[in-house]
This record gives C-alpha cells, structure tokens and sequence, in this order.
C-alpha cells in the first residue's frame, strides 16, 4: 500500500500552475482567496492512489474535506453508485456549464449532478464569491484551457 508524504514545495507549484491555480472541482481562482487551496490526491493513498503528479488536484479546502476519501458517491435520484468527476481523466466542460449569469455550476452529467451535491459546488459563499469576482472581470476562468 503507497503511503503518504510531504508534498514538497517544488511539486506544489508544479501543480498549481498545471491546474491554473484553479480549485479542480469549482474552478475558483487561488489566487484570489484568502486561504491557500490543498492538494488532493484524485485517487486516495488507501485505494492504491500514487504520490504522483498525474494523482494530486488542487482543491480548496472545502472541496478537498468534503471529497474526503470519496471516488464514487450513491446518486440519490437512480440509487445507483457513480464516480466523482477525475480532473486528471475528465474535462470539466464534459460534466459542468456555468449557468448564464456565472453564479452557479450547472451539471451535465449524472459525474457532474453527484460531484455538485457532494461538494456543494453551488453553496452560498461559493456564490458570493463568485459574484464578487465577476464584477471585477475576475470569473468565470474563461482561458482555462480545460473549459
């Protein structure tokens, strides 16, 4: 079983600039915030994720607590089990869409609806966050090549 290891400062930057300093699952800029986002790994240690570069994703804290351990989550709507959305395997566009005012995530695909509700993509002071960004031409990430 891998275990885990301090994720050294050159490796961080390497992902933060490979996610555009973007929380991977929001698509809410880093850089703007007031507490520095976290490394998740896409493929928990315990399930047989590796300390690699190809299995870390930036994730604000939020969105890294909330995920947790999760690969997979009970769609409440079909009862059945559908993985989370995988940055590293999945373009955001495919399972997201920003609503016509930028304020909500708006899923596409069953990936989408149980990664929106497990993380609470659209929660209140995601909203607010984002609506103070727009007004400042800030969101939504508009030249992220993964859109």
């Amino acid at each position: 079983m891998t275990q885990r290891r301090k994720i050294s400062a050159q490796l961080q930057t390497q992902i933060r600039q490979a996610a555009r300093y973007l929380c991977e699952y929001y698509h809410t800029d880093e850089r703007w915030q007031y507490v520095a986002f976290t490394v998740d790994h896409v493929i928990p240690v315990q399930a047989g994720g590796a300390n690699t570069l190809d299995n870390y994703a930036l994730a604000c804290f939020h969105c890294n607590r909330r995920k947790a351990d999760k690969t997979t989550v009970l769609d409440t709507e079909t009862r059945q089990l559908v993985a989370l959305f995988n940055p590293r395997q999945q373009l955001w566009a495919d399972h997201f869409s920003w609503s016509a005012d930028g304020l909500f995530i708006v899923p596409l695909t069953a990936i989408g609806q149980v990664t929106v509700n497990l993380l609470e993509l659209n929660r209140e002071r995601v909203i607010q966050i984002r609506a103070a960004d727009i007004l400042v031409n800030r969101h939504p990430p508009t030249d992220d090549p993964k859109l």
